[in-house]
């Protein structure tokens, strides 16, 4: 039987508490369901109102893996559920709101997903994302002068972008945008990742083409899609260690030397919110969001 813990007034049954999930360092489920407990402040507010995708690793990294978007079965009534459009016909997501939908979700073991949309406006994009992904022997080394050129590129546009580690081997560059559909934003995108290659043809390449990618940097402009979702701040990840995808300064990124650079454990991240706060929280004031040309 897994024991009850009472979370805000919810009863939660949180199990296998001892599960080593991450045998690389010997993190345990339990260590899983701290971490998210202790940067719940931060995390919250970034995967609120954003019906998510999970991809669930109850075995942990070395196990199977799957994607789940409509609701699991044997969701407690009291979280928070939404029909979502779709192009295949609707489907009903889950929305975590509040700390015990959260701690239920991460009992799941999943890495969370967000949509670059609310579900209040699921035909307007307030998020634009590039997810920078090296191919070897390129590293975040190599994505990190990419991420710099990108961030030139949007000021010029007027709009402000923010860096986070994909958690693996990239960087993600997400900026807050208004009043653009997911059609439009995945267009202005595409075409900044032109200009990126066409500016640096040794080093970014806006194609995923396998054959192209060794030695550069892919930069992925395709999840701006409505049905594309990306890894959310925060969230662990599903990979040999409990790496994070974890906000970074842009000092971090100028002064990156290196493959292992930028790589943050669970462990990492709670001294980083309090010497920070939330890196990303700027992408949460409606005020700052930029306009696409």
């Amino acid at each position: 039987m897994a024991p009850i813990t009472v979370v805000e007034g919810r009863r939660l049954a949180l199990s296998n508490l001892d599960k080593v999930l991450y045998p690389a360092t010997g993190f345990t489920k339990a260590e899983v369901l701290h971490y998210y407990a202790t940067i719940a402040d931060v995390l919250l507010p970034h995967l609120r109102d954003r019906p998510l995708s999970f991809l669930r690793y109850p075995d942990g990294p070395d196990g199977q893996q799957f994607f789940v978007k409509n609701v699991p079965a044997g969701t407690p009534e009291w979280v928070t559920t939404a029909e979502v459009p779709r192009a295949e016909g609707p489907a009903r997501m889950v929305l975590v709101q509040d700390l015990p939908s959260l701690m239920w979700a991460a009992n799941l073991v999943t890495e969370f997903h967000t949509p670059q949309w609310t579900i209040d406006s699921p035909e307007v994009a307030d998020r634009l994302v590039f997810d920078l992904d090296p191919g070897p022997p390129a590293t975040v080394l190599e994505c990190c002068r990419v991420a710099l050129w990108l961030r030139e590129r949007l000021a010029r546009d007027g709009i402000e972008a923010y860096a986070k580690t994909s958690g693996s081997k990239g960087l993600h560059l997400l900026a807050a945008v208004r009043g653009a559909s997911s059609e439009r934003t995945s267009e202005y995108a595409k075409g900044l990742a032109v200009e990126a290659e066409r500016a640096m043809p040794e080093l970014a390449l806006h194609r995923m083409t396998r054959s192209l990618r060794p030695g550069k940097v892919f930069v992925d402009w395709s999840q701006n899609a409505a049905r594309k979702t990306t890894a959310a701040p925060y969230t662990l990840r599903a990979r040999a260690q409990p790496w994070v995808s974890a906000p970074v300064t842009w000092g971090e990124v100028e002064g990156c030397r290196g493959p292992g650079a930028l790589e943050f454990r669970a462990e990492d991240v709670a001294p980083r919110v309090r010497e920070y706060g939330d890196l990303l929280g700027a992408l949460l004031d409606g005020g700052r969001a930029g306009t696409l040309p």
